[in-house]
């Protein structure tokens, strides 16, 4: 087993389903709301950068509150509308990667706990396209109180399916939130890679592993 990994936990989006999958369904929904999303965008970009809450979701009311000039009750209950309930009718019809099941699969039966750390709720997507029996854990970092790639929820994570962070392998798209974040929580990192970076020879140094598709992940991570 490559570095020593006894865990691999993953991002969900861009991560387990290709992105553009999913904007394309949302596009009419997304241009219909658009200025809820964009204001939405902005509190998000903050919570980014802010430590661990005591009440992740009554400061993201207020700064969506703040940005969209409306009182904090009303901000909440649009994120409510829009983000946790309005997205969920999308997902059941977004395809994932492709060998993602296979490769899930292989790792299980190879002994490794498995994982999922996501800045939305997981029970957001259902099922997981019936994977989620699979996992030993499931975490939004929100509910942990910060979002990726504060190294609270990571830490969570590592707590959760009782492995060591450097015994944790933690698989992303996003460079920052994913693969920076875990590194810095002491994990092997896995990215990922779209095709503009595999042709130009742009990986992120903080990645252990650089992978293409979940195949070729599975054969590096089980070699």
């Amino acid at each position: 087993m490559i570095f020593n990994i006894k865990a691999v936990a993953f991002d969900i989006d861009g991560t387990m389903y290709p992105d553009w999958r999913l904007y394309m369904r949302i596009a009419p929904y997304f241009l219909k709301n658009l200025h809820f999303f964009h204001h939405f965008r902005k509190a998000r970009m903050i919570l980014h950068r802010t430590a661990p809450l005591p009440d992740f979701f009554e400061y993201q009311a207020r700064l969506t509150a703040d940005f969209m000039k409306i009182p904090a009750e009303k901000a909440r209950a649009l994120i409510q509308e829009k983000i946790y309930d309005g997205l969920v009718q999308f997902f059941p019809r977004v395809k994932p990667f492709k060998g993602l099941d296979s490769s899930l699969r292989a790792f299980k039966d190879a002994g490794l706990k498995l994982g999922v750390l996501s800045d939305f709720p997981p029970e957001q997507k259902g099922d997981l396209w019936g994977l989620k029996p699979l996992f030993d854990c499931l975490l939004g970092s929100e509910r942990c109180g910060a979002l990726k790639p504060s190294s609270y929820p990571f830490g969570i994570l590592e707590r959760e399916l009782g492995v060591p962070a450097e015994h944790i392998l933690y698989v992303g798209n996003s460079i920052r939130s994913d693969i920076q974040g875990a590194h810095k929580a002491g994990m092997k990192t896995a990215y990922i890679t779209p095709l503009w970076r595999e042709i130009a020879n742009k990986k992120p140094r903080e990645a252990d592993i650089c992978f293409k598709n979940y195949r070729q992940l599975c054969k590096i991570v089980l070699q």
